[in-house]
């Protein structure tokens, strides 16, 4: 399986604290069955100002002792970027690191704040678009104003977004409203991908094997592959998970 959303990166979000905890939570990954992992640390302005510079330093400390201690997974990284006022000037400056690829398209993960969906929302995904970027918006499972009206996102699908599923919410573990909303939007197959959106050994651990059971035991068994497995594949089929990067100051 392949994760294409978690904070295991070291030290940089509210992710893992240390290197220790980002190989304890690798480690729990491989014995669920996870062989590759993009490390998606937040990109929100003036709360966590991360950069591809600092995002690449973290990655290559972490591949580092991935190597040392002889755990079997790879890992590459990109960013969760939270939609705010700075999202468009950032774009235009080349400081935001894609996901992957889709039929022919830049990902980006996109999160919006869990209270709402900002006004104009669908109008910034169609702006993206234009300029070859299709958004990937970050568990809208877990947005209240979808769990209170889940058709909110109709002009969001209208737009052509993708859609990623965070484990947990589907087994329960982040609450009954999470929950019931991960099966509504699932059984409409409306999720592209499914990641376990891990920060630590407490606040949600990979868990993608439990998941993808129930996917399979809500919907079918292919598409739980297609959402821990194929698409996964497709998306981040042009990402090198072994090279080191370089720290070349990026624009």
């Amino acid at each position: 399986m392949i994760d294409l959303h978690c904070h295991i990166l070291p030290g940089i979000d509210d992710g893992a604290s240390d290197l220790t905890e980002s190989l304890a939570l690798l480690q729990l990954a491989v014995a669920d069955g996870i062989t590759q992992m993009v490390a998606t640390p937040h990109i929100n302005p003036g709360y966590f100002d991360n950069t591809k510079t600092t995002i690449q330093q973290a990655l290559i400390l972490l591949r580092q002792a991935l190597v040392q201690q002889n755990i079997p997974i790879e890992i590459a990284a990109a960013a969760e970027i939270r939609v705010t006022a700075d999202l468009m000037p950032a774009f235009e400056q080349g400081q935001l690191p894609i996901l992957g690829h889709w039929q022919g398209q830049q990902v980006l993960l996109l999160e919006f704040p869990h209270s709402h969906i900002p006004a104009g929302s669908d109008k910034l995904m169609k702006w993206l678009q234009q300029r070859g970027v299709m958004p990937m918006i970050a568990h809208p499972e877990r947005n209240r104003d979808v769990q209170n009206d889940p058709k909110i996102l109709a002009p969001l699908i209208r737009a052509g977004c993708l859609f990623q599923l965070t484990a947990s919410s589907l087994l329960g573990d982040l609450g009954e409203r999470h929950q019931e909303c991960a099966r509504l939007l699932l059984q409409q197959k409306l999720f592209t991908v499914m990641a376990t959106d891990s920060h630590n050994l407490l606040r949600r651990p990979p868990k993608l094997a439990a998941a993808k059971a129930e996917v399979s035991r809500l919907t079918d068994e292919q598409y739980a592959q297609d959402l821990v497995q194929l698409h996964p594949q497709l998306i981040t089929a042009a990402l090198d998970f072994n090279r080191m990067p370089s720290l070349e100051p990026t624009s």
